[in-house]
């Protein structure tokens, strides 16, 4: 209750759906660029972070002031990967825009079409902070899921802040069972899909529709890979066990131009050295200890900060399926490895590397360069904390997004007060009050 009252005294100094110049002045300004700063200052203008002054700094004229004394003000949290947008009900095929099990194509779906700026988990999440969010289509009838979006979670915003942002594949256990039931048919999938699109790109193959089809991939897939050989495209490779990791490093020696982005990982540990020479980044859930498949039987919690520690980037999402629709919880998750670190025998994270995991390092690994710091010209994806923000205690009382102030409410939030002891009763169901 406390945290609500909070949430609704700041809401209310802060105007829903204005963009205007802001000063948020008083708090602890995490800059994800250096020491956070102890009664600093943040000017907003346009959308844009203008200035982050020190403590005392006069706020220049034109500026309204908005006091978060006592608080923390950082970044926005990033989803490493989710399915924010594309899945209202799991389990009901008609409100699931990831997986295409029947369709004749696979790399060149692009998710962006299928995305629901107002599905139920978007305003859920953005009151938890997270202010963007990467989603990612999942693997169906081939390996080859098709191509992501990154998305901001602001209200009201209908275009994606970038469309077709990655192509993802499955390998290991689940691009094996798809691909035809062994490790080697997979790879021979994305070998052949792969290959199709260099012949593309060099000329090998005319650029007309009539004149060659693939038995295995189509054309409009091939074309689909082209700014994955290119590096325009990051290609996300789904994989877990050591072993296949390292047969994953050699797409890089094939085709020298690929961007690869490894999700998962969950044995990324073992082969950290090996990821960090070839500066192949990674995206996990990093909380997996319990080998529940095979492919992870040496998974383990300090997974991320062994990975971290080698100088692998790391960044943290949610990419399995059981998580896939918290991604809320990532600042719970960096404040776990943060833990880890302090216990007997463990590796973990810093405090600082543990809050880069969920702002400023999913940016980096897409190419997102004004996003996930607190600096002049970044955008305006800013949160204001009751307190640390991976510390279970803490919660946001503020979410700011593209410089425009967020209605602190959600579907959740909605119902709870609908069935508030003490309502007054209109003799109505309460289905029938929206």
């Amino acid at each position: 209750m406390r945290w609500l009252l909070a949430a609704l005294a700041l809401a209310l100094a802060i105007p829903a759906f204005a963009q205007e110049r802001l000063a948020i002045t008083g708090g602890r300004v995490v800059t994800n660029a250096g020491a956070p700063i102890e009664g600093g200052t943040v000017l907003l203008s346009g959308g844009r972070v203008q200035a982050v002054l020190p403590a005392g700094a006069a706020v220049p004229a034109g500026y309204r002031v908005v006091e978060a004394g006592g608080k923390w003000v950082t970044p926005g949290i990033i989803a490493g990967i989710s399915q924010l947008g594309a899945v209202e009900v799991h389990a009901v095929d008609q409100t699931n825009e990831t997986i295409a099990r029947n369709a004749p194509t696979s790399a060149a779906l692009a998710l962006e079409v299928g995305l629901d700026p107002e599905e139920t988990a978007i305003a859920v999440t953005r009151i938890e902070g997270v202010t963007a969010a990467v989603t990612a289509p999942f693997p169906g009838r081939t390996i080859f899921a098709g191509q992501g979006a990154i998305i901001s979670l602001g209200e009201g915003v209908r275009s994606p802040i970038r469309a077709r942002a990655f192509q993802h594949v499955a390998y290991g256990e689940m691009g094996s069972r798809i691909a035809g039931g062994t490790r080697p048919a997979a790879w021979a999938e994305i070998l052949n899909a792969l290959e199709e699109a260099r012949r593309l790109q060099t000329g090998l193959v005319l650029p007309m529709r009539d004149q060659h089809r693939d038995l295995r991939v189509t054309r409009d897939d091939a074309e689909a890979l082209v700014p994955v050989l290119t590096g325009a495209q990051p290609l996300l490779v789904r994989v877990n066990k050591a072993a296949d990791i390292r047969q994953v490093l050699k797409l890089r020696q094939i085709y020298p131009g690929i961007r690869l982005v490894l999700v998962e990982a969950a044995e990324g540990w073992i082969v950290a050295d090996e990821l960090a020479q070839a500066n192949v980044p990674v995206i996990t859930l990093g909380m997996d200890n319990l080998p529940g498949r095979f492919e992870t039987m040496a998974a383990t919690m300090s997974n991320v900060g062994r990975m971290v520690a080698a100088g692998v980037k790391v960044a943290l999402g949610t990419p399995d399926l059981d998580a896939s629709f918290q991604p809320r919880l990532l600042p719970q998750y960096a404040g776990n490895l943060v833990a880890q670190g302090r216990l007997p025998g463990g590796v973990g994270l810093s405090w600082d590397q543990a809050f880069a995991a969920i702002s400023r390092v999913p940016a980096e690994i897409f190419g997102l360069a004004d996003m996930g710091r607190l600096a002049p010209g970044m955008r305006a994806d800013i949160v204001i904390w009751s307190g640390d923000p991976l510390e279970l205690s803490s919660a946001p009382e503020a979410v700011i997004i593209g410089g425009v102030a967020q209605p602190m409410e959600s579907r959740q939030t909605k119902l709870a007060r609908r069935y508030l002891p003490g309502q007054p009763e209109t003799g109505l169901p309460k289905a029938w009050t929206r």
